[in-house]
C-alpha cells in the first residue's frame, strides 16, 4: 500500500513539473450491447518485455478522474503478463466519445508513459434473444482470445443458430468468481467464464428443444457432469459447459434483467438523486447531509428485551414448579428424616464423643479354686459366678458379636440355669449323687 502510495505522488509530481511523460492518442471504435475487449500491452509504449515477472504496470481510468467508467472493466492477468480492457457500453453514452487514460510504469528503469484512449461508441440495434452459458473449462483472459471467440459463435452459426449468421455477436463477459462462484478446489483448475450472446434472429427449433432437455436441471446450482445432446459439439471445439447454466431469454422477456447483464447496474430508480449522480459516467461523492443516519437505540432494546422475557418465561416457570407444586409431592420416608434429623444429629454426637472409662484390670491373690459339682455351680452366689466367668474368658476384651455392652467391657452372655427332667435316669447324676440323697 505504501508502494502504491509513493507511484502515485511520483506521477503527480511528474505531471505537476511537466516532465517527459508524454502522451499517445488512440483510437477505437466499439458498439452499444456489443463486448469490446482491448489488450494492454508493453509494445502499445514501444517497450519489450525482458522476462521479468511483473515488470510492467498499468492503471487506466476515465481521463481526468481517478477510476474507470461503470461499464469498463480492467483485470491484469499474469500469465499473459499484460492487462485487458473490456465492457459493453450502454444505451446511455450512444454517440459519445469516451477517454480512457492508461498510464504504465516500467518497474525495471522507473520510466512512466501515458497513453489516452478516445472510445468512440456508435449505436445499433439491441438484440432480441440472448443465450447465457457459463463454460467450466476456460478463464476469462482465455476468451479474450479473438480466434476463440469466433469458434465459440461459429458453433451456433453453422449448427444450432443458423439464423443468426448475420448479427449474432458477444454482449456479456466475465470471470465467474466476480460474479459469485466458488473457487476450484485446485489452483490448476480454470476458475470458468460466464458468456451472453444475442441476436435479432428468433431462435431455432433445435435450441428450443436444448432448453427443454436441460430445463429440469435448473433447480440445481452447479451440474458440469451432466451430458446432453450437444455434449460433443461444444467438446470438439474445447468447451465444455455447466448445463444447469444454460438458458434462454426470448424477445418477450426484459433482457436488462437478465442476471450479470451490463445494464442492470444502470437502471436508476425514480426520484432518487443518488441513482441519478450514478448515472453520470463522472463520480461525485455523496455529501454528508444525504448520507442515512443509523438508530441504534431500537436494536439495543430489541437485543436486551428479547433475552428478558425469556428469562422472565423460564423464572416463571421454575417458580410455579418449585413452590405450587411442591405441596402436591409427599415422600413418607423424606419427612420421617426430616423430622428425625435434630435427634439423628444428637445421637451421633452423644455416641461419639462420649468420653471413653478407663478399664479396670481385676486381679486375684490366689487362684480361685475349681468347683467339684454342678449343683455348686449352681448354687453359688451371682457375683463370684460373673467373676468366675469373666476370669476364665481369654480374650474378654475383644468385641463380640450378639454379645451385651455393659461401659466399655464386652461379657458373654449368661447360660441358661441347668434344670434336669423329672423322668430322667441319667447315670452321671446317680454316679455324682452323694449316697444318701433322694434325686
Amino acid at each position: 500500500m505504501l508502494a502504491k502510495s509513493i507511484l502515485l505522488l511520483g506521477m503527480v509530481w511528474c505531471f505537476a513539473l511537466g516532465g517527459s511523460v508524454t502522451a499517445t492518442y488512440l483510437s477505437d471504435d466499439v458498439y452499444v450491447s456489443e463486448l469490446f475487449s482491448l489488450r494492454v500491452e508493453p509494445r502499445m509504449f514501444n517497450w519489450t518485455f525482458q522476462g521479468l515477472t511483473e515488470q510492467f504496470q498499468y492503471r487506466p481510468s476515465l481521463e481526468g478522474y481517478p477510476d474507470l467508467p461503470s461499464w469498463v472493466r480492467y483485470m491484469y492477468s499474469s500469465e499473459y503478463h499484460s492487462g485487458f480492457l473490456y465492457g459493453t457500453p450502454p444505451e446511455r453514452v450512444a454517440d459519445r466519445k469516451v477517454p480512457i487514460e492508461i498510464i504504465a510504469l516500467n518497474k525495471a528503469t522507473y520510466e512512466t508513459k501515458r497513453i489516452v484512449l478516445i472510445l468512440s461508441v456508435h449505436r445499433k440495434p439491441p438484440p432480441r434473444n440472448v443465450i447465457q452459458m457459463k463454460i467450466d473449462n476456460l478463464n476469462w483472459v482465455h476468451m479474450m482470445d479473438p480466434g476463440r471467440i469466433e469458434n465459440l459463435k461459429n458453433i451456433f452459426r453453422n449448427d444450432l443458430w443458423q439464423e443468426s449468421r448475420q448479427d449474432l455477436h458477444i454482449i456479456f463477459m466475465d470471470s465467474a468468481i466476480k460474479l459469485g462462484a466458488r473457487l476450484p478446489l485446485r489452483p490448476q483448475q480454470r476458475e470458468g467464464v460466464v458468456v451472453h450472446l444475442g441476436s435479432r434472429a428468433d431462435f431455432s427449433g433445435r435450441l428450443l428443444e436444448l432448453q427443454e432437455e436441460v430445463k429440469p436441471l435448473y433447480k440445481i446450482a452447479s451440474c458440469n457432469y451432466k451430458r446432453t445432446s450437444v455434449q460433443t459439439t461444444f467438446e470438439s471445439s474445447g468447451f465444455k459447459l455447466d448445463w444447469c447454466a444454460f438458458k434462454l431469454h426470448a424477445a418477450d422477456d426484459d433482457i436488462t434483467a437478465m442476471p450479470h447483464h451490463p445494464h442492470e447496474s444502470h437502471k436508476p430508480a425514480k426520484g432518487s438523486e443518488l441513482s441519478t449522480l450514478r448515472r453520470s459516467d463522472k463520480w461525485d461523492a455523496p455529501m454528508k447531509s444525504e448520507v442515512p443516519d443509523r438508530n441504534y437505540s431500537d436494536e439495543f432494546a430489541v437485543s436486551f428485551a428479547i433475552p428478558g422475557m425469556i428469562f422472565a418465561v423460564l423464572l416463571s416457570v421454575l417458580t410455579v414448579i418449585l413452590c405450587f407444586q411442591h405441596e402436591k409431592l409427599r415422600d413418607d420416608d423424606s419427612e420421617y428424616y426430616f423430622d428425625f434429623l435434630f435427634n439423628i444429629c444428637t445421637d451421633f454426637f452423644r455416641h461419639e464423643y462420649r468420653p471413653a472409662q478407663p478399664v479396670q484390670m481385676v486381679q486375684y491373690s490366689q487362684p480361685v479354686p475349681p468347683t467339684g459339682t454342678l449343683k455348686s455351680l449352681k448354687d453359688a452366689p451371682p457375683h463370684e459366678e460373673n467373676l468366675s466367668l469373666r476370669s476364665t474368658s481369654p480374650s474378654e476384651s475383644y468385641y463380640r458379636d450378639g454379645s451385651p455392652r455393659i461401659g466399655n467391657s464386652y461379657l458373654r452372655p449368661k447360660p441358661p440355669p441347668y434344670k434336669p427332667s423329672g423322668g430322667s435316669n441319667c447315670s452321671t447324676m446317680q454316679r455324682k449323687a452323694p449316697i444318701g440323697v433322694d434325686i
